[in-house]
């Protein structure tokens, strides 16, 4: 049972990555609006005015929304998502779950912490751009990745195939509804 879990759970990071190498022009091209602002903020923190500084970030926080909406309407086309099924998913698969906390945290450890953590191998200035270098890099793709993943944990946590024969608007290939198991 253990081991069956622990793949119900990986298939989520893989189901994440086919996704992202299908959709990487727009999930990079919207993170790349983050990654310059992080870039310039978090390198020139003093010539940076307050207000610009704000303002960019309220621009973020809109483009990580409009990143997320678009994700989530590309992941749940041809899937309805039903709390009926998300409860019997939470019944029968709990310990996928906890393998879900377990595989993101082990992925938060390494690539937030560790490689933040590496910025103190450098002096002041050296470890303001090293941050800045790395929250270019990490935004199109270790956060855009985990938001893809985050998704896909909903998607087959609460999803179901719409049946090809419905009226829906979202339908999905058979492949595609399997991926999302």
């Amino acid at each position: 049972m253990r081991g069956s879990e622990l793949e119900l759970a990986w298939s989520v990071p893989r189901w994440a990555a086919r996704f992202f190498r299908r959709h990487w022009r727009p999930i990079v091209g919207l993170s790349l609006v983050a990654s310059v602002q992080r870039l310039v903020v978090v390198n020139w923190t003093d010539e940076v005015p307050e207000g610009l500084a704000v303002a960019s970030e309220v621009l973020v926080a809109l483009v990580r929304l409009a990143l997320l909406v678009l994700v989530w309407r590309y992941a749940t086309q041809g899937v309805r998502l039903r709390w009926s099924t998300a409860r019997a998913f939470l019944t029968r698969h709990w310990p996928s779950l906890v393998w879900q906390v377990v595989l993101l945290s082990a992925a938060f450890l390494v690539f937030d912490v560790g490689l933040e953590s590496l910025g103190g191998l450098f002096s002041e200035s050296g470890a303001q751009t090293y941050l800045a270098v790395l929250l270019f890099l990490k935004n199109p793709t270790i956060i855009a990745f985990t938001l893809v993943w985050w998704v896909g944990v909903i998607r087959q946590v609460a999803g179901e195939p719409v049946p090809a024969g419905t009226d829906s608007p979202h339908r999905t290939s058979r492949v595609d509804a399997q991926e999302a198991r």
